[in-house]
């Protein structure tokens, strides 16, 4: 069945979802200051993200932060502005769970329902339709979305009610960022100590400190391929410090957000900070005496 589908931010993440629906046989209206970005998805121009709201059942949002969001949603000619009964907003974004629940509060009171949906894969899941989204607010609301998050994903999680999809999201995504950093530098002295980097990954796989890094990343990071379209050093800081914030909320202890926080930083002042998060291992051999894992370039 054809939906009405829109779209605002379509960039790395937004525009791979937008084209799985696309494939998909839909038709999608979208919203994103790079207008190239909206044709290449192939979904049609908009003006604006109310042009979007005005046009769309289901408007999906695909930003970098809630500053951004709530930009987008309570802005002049915004999602707030436009938003109508019965219509859903699902935000995709990775945003701090106190502007989420804020906002959905706010679209509650249009009779518009808001969903929070973290999402987890990286760019190739996106680009394949397989990625994990962990999605807070009314059962209902997640059950009339389905069919259209289903387009993009291959497993839906219902967290529990507005915020918990980007709680767990930040819970993830911190888990992430210390197994990220804590392989760049173990591989980093592994380099240092001689050591032949593709036995010490298999010895790693096959051993207790296996983890999603070590697994997927490092075995093309060794060889010079770090891998396109992740996260960037300075929006991987970002989610690390809304982790921090959020812990901080809650009066939980984060002894081990030091470690993630020291290296993203370290990553972006030596000079990676748009660079693919993947590079924090070259931030650390840089301090460690110019070490690079590979001798050569990816094929």
């Amino acid at each position: 069945m054809l939906m009405r589908i829109g779209f605002v931010g379509l960039g790395n993440m937004g525009g791979r979802m937008a084209a799985c629906v696309v494939r998909a046989g839909q038709k999608v209206l979208g919203y994103d200051v790079r207008t190239e970005n909206v044709t290449a998805a192939g979904a049609k121009v908009a003006g604006s993200a109310g042009e979007v709201t005005g046009g769309s059942d289901i408007v999906l949002l695909s930003l970098p932060d809630s500053r951004i969001v709530e930009a987008v949603v309570l802005g002049e000619d915004g999602l707030l502005a436009h938003a109508r009964p019965g219509q859903i907003v699902v935000d995709l974004s990775t945003a701090a769970p106190d502007s989420t629940t804020r906002i959905h509060g706010l679209l509650a009171e249009r009779g518009a329902a808001y969903l929070d949906a973290g999402i987890s894969g990286g760019a190739a899941a996106a680009e394949t339709g397989a990625l994990t989204l962990m999605v807070g607010g009314d059962a209902e609301v997640l059950d009339r979305a389905r069919p259209v998050l289903d387009l993009f994903s291959a497993n839906v999680f219902h967290c529990g009610p507005s915020g918990a999809g980007h709680t767990v999201k930040l819970l993830n995504n911190f888990l992430n960022a210390i197994a990220l950093s804590a392989t760049a530098e173990v591989m980093v002295a592994g380099k240092k100590a001689g050591l032949d980097l593709e036995v010490l990954l298999a010895v790693l796989n096959a051993s207790s400190g296996v983890n999603f890094a070590t697994l997927n990343r490092f075995p093309k990071i060794i060889h010079g391929d770090y891998l396109k379209g992740g996260l960037t050093n300075t929006l991987m800081l970002k989610d690390v410090n809304l982790y921090v914030e959020l812990v901080a909320r809650l009066g939980v202890a984060s002894p081990n957000s030091a470690g993630p926080l020291a290296s993203f930083g370290l990553a972006r002042a030596l000079g990676y900070a748009d660079e693919i998060s993947n590079t924090v291992v070259d931030a650390i051999g840089d301090l460690s005496g110019g070490v690079r894992l590979h001798t050569e370039e990816a094929p």
